[in-house]
């Protein structure tokens, strides 16, 4: 996977080098301005993500982001940022991005949705998925999951698949999808990546 990451604070950059470039299938390039962004894609073979911080200087709004997008090489765009609102990621995914990060996520987390949205997908943090205005955002408390649940949701966080988790448990498959539907609405979710994220993020496994 080749990936790109712009961003002007130069101890993200730091960071986020020093964990992904021990990721054997990653090719990492960083730079810190849209500039060398898009002049890094006019002159590089094609990267499988381009990571973009939301408040870049020289840019308003989602200037940066438009920038990107409409580069030559159209390159999937994903926007990460500590500050920007539900408001902002809405229109950032209406305008094309192929997800939002979040700043506060923890690395395993990140990594698990950079591969995601490599792969095509879109990804954006549960608590974005919803409008501002909606009833609630609170995950339900693991207790409200059965125990069979919970056996589900740890194997699926394991990244066992329906048939591997209906061998071990016992049960035929299209029970296992069952749970699996019931624990996305329940988790707010709506696959497999981001309900293993949010069962972690929540301390549920």
């Amino acid at each position: 996977m080749r990936l790109l990451i712009a961003d002007d604070h130069e101890l993200l950059r730091d960071m986020l080098q020093s964990y992904l470039q021990h990721e054997a299938d990653i090719e990492l390039v960083v730079v810190a301005t849209v500039e060398d962004a898009l002049s890094t894609l006019a002159s590089s073979a094609p990267f499988d993500l381009v990571l973009l911080d939301y408040a870049m200087p020289g840019t308003e709004g989602l200037d940066g982001l438009q920038r990107l997008l409409c580069a030559p090489s159209q390159p999937p765009v994903a926007l990460i940022s500590g500050l920007a609102s539900a408001d902002v990621v809405r229109a950032a995914i209406k305008l094309g991005a192929r997800g939002f990060l979040h700043k506060s996520m923890s690395a395993r987390s990140l990594l698990n949705a950079i591969r995601f949205m490599a792969r095509g997908e879109r990804f954006v943090p549960v608590d974005f998925m919803f409008p501002h205005d909606a009833p609630t955002l609170e995950m339900p408390a693991p207790a409200t999951l059965t125990e069979r649940e919970y056996e589900v949701l740890r194997a699926l966080c394991a990244g066992k698949t329906n048939k591997q988790i209906a061998l071990d448990l016992g049960l035929r498959e299209p029970t296992i999808k069952l749970h699996v539907k019931t624990l996305y609405r329940r988790l707010g979710a709506n696959n497999r990546t981001q309900a293993a994220m949010v069962a972690r993020s929540r301390g549920m496994i």
